[in-house]
């Protein structure tokens, strides 16, 4: 049998866990990452082709006889790889940029959720200030404790806010339509802020069939119990208690099943994995957003768990057969806990030297790269988050456990993470 190629195109620490995974495969001989870093250069080929260069990333797979490209970022697949790639009759794994807006459009997705009954959040959208400033002080005259503002587009995860009272809600606001994210800011979803406890839900799915991968949940405030501003995830385990069997059954049954109507009577093309953001309260979920590629960093636990053939999943989901497809778990838990830069998510500088990844990886941690260089033969800090350290273990504390045994093997200047990565499953 001939050995199969990928490409996987991002660079961060979604992309190196799914390399990764991919380099698992008996059926895989090439793993290429456009444009990848310095982790994922150790175990696959990374190309000089940048992940929004559409037409230089078809044509290399077109050359180089590709058999399936992974694609990991949200922002390619909202400017349409995918399409790209179809045309060239290329298997892609991803939605094509119409799917693609359930992430990219924020009101497209709300309206996508009210159409077919998905609990969601209550909702207004708007394209001018003055009638969304009047509904914002209306929801708070009205006894609203929070709102959330949201820019409508992509935003790099910055474009949510949850305002604490009406001032905080109206200068968020005010900046969406000043320019401040860009053209993502020309029109605003404003929602009731949803009580309960967050949780992720990835599901690949080709179309005609659905099927969720194991339960997650991500850190997303920068320090210690869930205080200072949200950043892309600071950490994340696998399963994430919340999602007991009861929820699970509401979420087959109320948003997973209607996504996929959905998706069939609109005629969406849509190979690849909806991730569900789910606020859960009185073992019920409600959606708080949909994005149309893995989470960063949940998917670093879920793939330290996954034991089956991915290259074989993510291939039949990108060619129609996901339900022959198996997925196979680990029934134990595991943990990735982020490093970041100092200053991160705000100002950062790079080029810090990393020292201690080998130590780590003798605790049997998996370090995955998030924003990592080569510089001279080092390896040195490229972004705010910076390294994912990810463990399994016999229980969610020994996961923890085993997971901090590798962070304290590795170091550069101004690192900082969180130390409570996982502390809401011990409660559970």
């Amino acid at each position: 049998m001939m050995l199969k190629k990928v490409l996987v195109v991002g660079s961060g620490g979604r992309e190196h866990a799914l390399v990764w995974q991919l380099t698992c495969s008996a059926d895989v001989g090439k793993v290429y990452c456009a444009p990848g870093n310095a982790g994922i250069a150790a175990i696959a080929e990374c190309l000089p082709i940048k992940e929004d260069e559409l037409e230089k990333l078809a044509a290399f797979a077109e050359r180089e006889h590709i058999d399936l490209t992974v694609v990991g970022p949200e922002a390619p697949l909202c400017a349409g790889l995918v399409d790209v790639f179809k045309s060239r009759n290329l298997t892609v794994f991803g939605p094509d940029r119409k799917g693609a807006q359930l992430e990219g459009s924020k009101s497209f997705a709300k309206d996508f959720m009210i159409r077919y009954g998905i609990p969601t959040a209550k909702a207004a959208v708007f394209t001018e200030e003055a009638p969304a400033a009047d509904y914002i002080r209306g929801e708070f005259a009205s006894g609203a404790k929070q709102i959330v503002v949201k820019a409508d587009g992509l935003a790099a995860g910055k474009g949510v806010l949850v305002a604490p009272d009406c001032d905080s809600a109206l200068k968020f606001l005010k900046g969406c339509f000043e320019g401040t994210f860009g053209k993502a800011g020309a029109k605003v979803v404003i929602e009731e802020c949803l009580e309960g406890e967050e949780a992720s839900i990835l599901a690949l799915c080709d179309g005609n069939t659905i099927v969720p991968l194991v339960s997650s949940q991500d850190h997303k405030r920068v320090f210690d119990n869930d205080e200072g501003p949200n950043t892309g995830g600071m950490g994340a385990y696998s399963p994430a208690p919340v999602v007991n069997e009861a929820v699970t059954r509401q979420i087959e049954s109320e948003i997973l099943r209607p996504f996929l109507k959905g998706i069939r009577k609109e005629k969406l093309y849509f190979r690849g994995v909806i991730f569900v953001g789910v606020m859960i309260h009185n073992d019920r979920a409600r959606v708080l957003e949909f994005n149309v590629r893995f989470g960063d960093p949940e998917i670093q636990p879920v793939m330290r768990r996954f034991c089956g053939d991915w290259y074989d999943v993510l291939y039949k989901t990108a060619t129609g057969r996901l339900s022959e497809a198996k997925l196979i778990w680990n029934e134990r838990p595991a943990v990735s806990v982020v490093m970041a830069s100092g200053g991160y998510p705000g100002h950062y500088e790079k080029g810090k030297v990393i020292s201690g990844l080998a130590a780590a990886a003798a605790t049997g941690a998996v370090v995955f790269h998030a924003g990592t260089a080569c510089r001279n033969g080092e390896i040195v800090t490229a972004g705010g988050r910076v390294l994912g350290v990810s463990a399994l273990g016999t229980d969610i504390a020994d996961a923890i456990a085993n997971a901090y045994a590798g962070v304290e093997k590795i170091s550069f200047d101004g690192a900082f993470y969180r130390h409570d990565i996982g502390a809401k499953a011990l409660k559970k």
